[in-house]
Order: C-alpha cells, then sequence, then structure tokens
C-alpha cells in the first residue's frame, strides 16, 4: 500500500513558524541527518563545508524571484485589489496570468489601475479559476520600461503565512546571492542560508558547483487534498538544465562524489530530466513531477532543505528521501529543540 495523507500531517507551535529570516543567512540552525545510522546532530549552518570534501558537487537552483505582488484599484468603486503575477503569457501584448483577491469583484472589462499616479493600468480579458485572472497591461512605454515599472511598482512576495508587512529588507534576504534567472513567485528556500562567504569557503575546499533553473510556482504552497497520494496534480513549473550541469553532475556520479540538491526544487529538476541509464539530460521544458515515498532517486546522494508544511508536496519528497520514519523523528526534534520553520526558518542537511 502506498502512504496516504494523514502520514504527513503534524501540529506546529505557532512562535515556531520562522516571521524573519535569521540575523545572518550562514548563521541559521542546521539539523544534520545521517540516513546510515539515523543519527541527528544540531548544527550552524555555516559547519555545513565540514560535510563536503573536494570534487563534491553542489547543485543549486538559480531562479530569481520577481516581486510578484501589486496592490491596484477597481475603476469607479477605488476599492483595493491585490494581483498576484503569475506567469506571463505574451510579453508583446502584455498578457499575465495572475490570481486576484477579493476575486468575487474582478469581472472581465474591469480596469484596474496601479500607482500613486495610475501609471499603470490592466484590463481584465479572461477568468481562468475562481481566483485566476488575464490581464492584459495597458503602457505606453517599451517592454524594458514596462518590466522596470513591474518592478518599481511590485511587493516582494512573502507567503501568506509571513503575516507580518513586507520590509525593504526582505527585497534582499527573499533571494539567494546567487540568483540570475528571473521567473520565480517563492524563494528556493534551502539555498537562503548560503552567504557569499560561506561558497568562497566552499570553492576554496575544492566543492564544484552546479547551476540549473526552476521557476517556482504559487502550487509549491498548495496543500494535498487527496488521501490517495498517487491522485495528486502537480502545478507544472518552468525548468532548464544546460550542459555545463549535466557534465558537472554526470561526472561527479561517474567518480561516486557526494550530490547534493540544495532545495527541493533542485532535488524535482534534476529528477524530472534523468535518462532510463541514470544519466542528467539537457532538458528546457516544463516538469510536474510528483515525488513521494516510496521512491528511487538517481542522482542526488544528498540534499539541503528547511522544514516543511504539513500534507505538503515538499514534505512528502523529503520523507521520500530520508525514510519516512526518520523524518517524523526529525520534525519531532526539531520542535523540542525549537528550529524555525518554513521559509525564513531552519535548515536541514541529509546524508
Amino acid at each position: 500500500m502506498g502512504m496516504k495523507l494523514s502520514q504527513f500531517e503534524y501540529t506546529l507551535p505557532e512562535n515556531l513558524l520562522a516571521q524573519f529570516p535569521s540575523e545572518h543567512r550562514d548563521e541559521a540552525k542546521l539539523m544534520v541527518i545521517n540516513r546510515k545510522d539515523g543519527s541527528i546532530e544540531h548544527k550552524i549552518f555555516k559547519d555545513v563545508i565540514n560535510y563536503f570534501d573536494e570534487k563534491d558537487v553542489m547543485v543549486f537552483n538559480n531562479t530569481k524571484v520577481f516581486p510578484a505582488r501589486l496592490y491596484g484599484n477597481k475603476e469607479k468603486t477605488g476599492a483595493k485589489i491585490e494581483v498576484f503575477l503569475l506567469r506571463e503569457l505574451n510579453p508583446e501584448t502584455r498578457l499575465w496570468d495572475v490570481l486576484v483577491d477579493p476575486a468575487r469583484k474582478i469581472r472581465i472589462g474591469n480596469k484596474l489601475y496601479f500607482g500613486e499616479d495610475e501609471s499603470l493600468v490592466a484590463e481584465v480579458i479572461d477568468n481562468t479559476t475562481n481566483r485566476g485572472r488575464t490581464l492584459r497591461f495597458l503602457y505606453d512605454g517599451s517592454y524594458q520600461d514596462f518590466r522596470a515599472k513591474l518592478t518599481e511598482l511590485g511587493q516582494t512576495p512573502l507567503p501568506k503565512y509571513i503575516t507580518r508587512d513586507v520590509v525593504p529588507e526582505d527585497a534582499e534576504r527573499y533571494q539567494t546571492i546567487y540568483a540570475k534567472e528571473e521567473g520565480a513567485v517563492a524563494a528556493p528556500t534551502a539555498g537562503l542560508h548560503f552567504s557569499k562567504h560561506l561558497l568562497k569557503r566552499l570553492e576554496i575546499k575544492g566543492i564544484d558547483f552546479a547551476e540549473v533553473t526552476l521557476h517556482i510556482g504559487l502550487g509549491t504552497f498548495s496543500p494535498v487534498e487527496v488521501e490517495d497520494l498517487s491522485k495528486h496534480k502537480m502545478d507544472s513549473e518552468q525548468i532548464k538544465v544546460d550542459e555545463k550541469a549535466t557534465s558537472i553532475i554526470n561526472n561527479a556520479k561517474s567518480e561516486k562524489r557526494k550530490i547534493c540538491a540544495v532545495g527541493t526544487t533542485v532535488m524535482r529538476t534534476i529528477e524530472s530530466t534523468v535518462s532510463s541509464n541514470r544519466r542528467l539530460n539537457e532538458f528546457t521544458g516544463w516538469t510536474n513531477k510528483f515525488i513521494f515515498p516510496p521512491y528511487d532517486f538517481k542522482i542526488a546522494n544528498c540534499m539541503i532543505t528547511n522544514f516543511h508544511m504539513p500534507k505538503s508536496t515538499l514534505l512528502m519528497m523529503v520523507s521520500a528521501f530520508a525514510g519516512h520514519e526518520l523524518m517524523e523523528k526529525a520534525y519531532k526534534e526539531a520542535i523540542e529543540e525549537n528550529y524555525k520553520f518554513y521559509s525564513y526558518g531552519d535548515a536541514m542537511l541529509i546524508i
């Protein structure tokens, strides 16, 4: 029998949900879990360097979060509307897939105005889901100016469970220091713990880095709602694995090195592009891969991740990697030891 949704439930004390990141990126707590002997150690994130040797590989997701949350006003009524940009459908016609809130007030044909000077206007041209809409932005300038305007008006899209207001520091802290490829609406949070200094130290020690891209969508926060996990459908997300990454990772695999997936998004990406002979392939496209126990991982033999929400696809993947019982034990211990959970929380290294 496969595992059931109810096996991924746990109760998190409210004070352990991280509302702010740790003061320094690499000084969050780090729980180290050894799959061979079931041991659990408590460290600081920068101690991660002690678990890797020369020629081991860390695989990063270089996606960059864009300021996806806009606040505008509806024409005529002036009602305040939140618009969450999901993905660009067409750069030339400035069509976007978005979520709107409150949705019941937003109908096809409505116009929304953004900015103090209302310098950006959008027209609702389609309903996609109960909260989803397609918007056409009306803006006179060039495409570059339009994107700059979105960046100026947008806010860092912190997850809804972070209940405080966005502060200027979030623009930097809800972004990895190696973020390059813009397109995510949520950060690859395991990577938030790497500081410039720590990356330099890893480099000096001879650890190799590979980069892949997965543009995280809001589906990452969607709870699973079916008891039978095999019936859950993942949202598709855009991924890219280039020739450079495949050669670094496949070489390390041939030499039986450690290959560490930094985050669940990296793990999904590499598992989505693996061939039948267990080698990584180049790929640009979409993945809707859902990894849950039991699962045979083909590339990475260790991973870094944060502490995830109950009943989330992320928790299921980590359980598949570490073993469900060991993961239950780890989460129980994390709560006892006051680890911080979720996006701005502490980290876990599974070896």
